[in-house]
């Protein structure tokens, strides 16, 4: 009956961390929509839908730590608890970058459009996918899937360093673009940092399914 009750348990874990997931994934889709459609009421339900993704995490912690004290999981049940706590706040994590690229919307927004925002779609369109695969990959326990996500980082690095030497190149030969395309710089950090993040939820993946820490490993291969 115990292990019965800890299996229930885990699965409306996973559920609560998929559905962060989720929630996390529109944020971020409907933050950049906001941008490239210059819609700033979109970017104001963003930054206010930010209090539910707050209270999620605060949730999933709550219910995470009851696990640990009441059922008091081992081996692979401990390292998934252990994996949901480390994600959840890498989620709420996005969700804030998400967030400032909306209040980065806010402001582009009375301004006159830059080229049609060069590569930020594509950078973020990466993110997601990689979010969603990187969710998916946690549900499956999928460790190769997760090794693969990381290597796709890399096209988000290079759409980053090439949006970085355009916008400075506007601002350079532009100079009244100084300050819109300042704000473009930050939102393109910000996906680079989401990019980042989702590495590290899959590096969890592979912990959660070979309890193998691969971060900062310079091989990601499986063994």
């Amino acid at each position: 009956m115990e292990h019965r009750i800890i299996d229930q348990q885990l699965d409306l874990l996973r559920d609560k961390l998929l559905l962060l997931g989720g929630t996390t994934e529109a944020a971020l889709e409907r933050a950049m929509r906001s941008l490239t459609a210059r819609d700033s009421d979109l970017a104001r339900e963003v930054l206010e839908g930010d209090k539910i993704i707050d209270q999620m995490e605060l949730d999933i912690d709550r219910f995470s730590v009851e696990i640990l004290a009441l059922q008091q999981p081992a081996a692979h049940d401990l390292r998934f608890v252990i994996s949901v706590a480390k994600i959840t706040p890498i989620l709420e994590r996005i969700a804030d970058h998400a967030g400032s690229i909306a209040e980065a919307a806010l402001i582009l927004n009375d301004e006159p459009e830059l080229k049609k925002y060069i590569d930020l779609p594509l950078m973020a369109e990466n993110a997601a996918e990689m979010l969603r695969t990187a969710l998916d990959a946690f549900t499956s326990e999928d460790a190769a899937a997760s090794r693969r996500v990381i290597e796709q980082d890399k096209v988000i690095d290079k759409c980053y360093h090439r949006v970085f030497d355009e916008l400075i190149t506007m601002m350079i030969d532009n100079p009244v673009t100084t300050a819109s395309a300042a704000h473009l710089l930050f939102v393109a950090k910000h996906l680079e940092r989401i990019g980042d993040y989702v590495k590290d939820i899959c590096e969890l993946n592979v912990y959660l399914t070979e309890a193998a820490f691969i971060k900062h490993s310079p091989r990601l291969e499986a063994a």
